[in-house]
């Protein structure tokens, strides 16, 4: 896909949103992910496989990371929690 450059001559690259929304970074660098399979068909399974459903692995591979910060170059700059750049709680 071509990149437009804007009028300074800086390019914007673009976030692969899918990207963003099932990785992130934890405060201390580490990229994480969400695991598969919790979306339907959730009666069917046990409690104990529900809740670990919820659960966020760290990425080992080093090509994956390597493909997550090409394809969403941002997320160092801007966490998924809203509340991270400004350090307060939501209410």
């Amino acid at each position: 896909m071509a990149r437009k450059a804007n009028k300074k001559g800086k390019y914007k690259l673009k976030t692969h949103k899918a990207t963003a929304k099932r990785f992130r970074l934890t405060g201390s660098g580490k990229l994480v992910r969400t695991k598969g399979n919790k979306s339907h068909l959730r009666r069917k399974k046990s409690a104990r496989s529900k809740r670990l459903f919820s659960k966020m692995l760290p990425v080992e591979s080093k090509g994956i990371a390597k493909r997550v910060n090409r394809l969403a170059p941002y997320l160092k700059k801007y966490k998924s929690n809203p509340n991270a750049r400004t350090g307060g709680s939501s209410k």
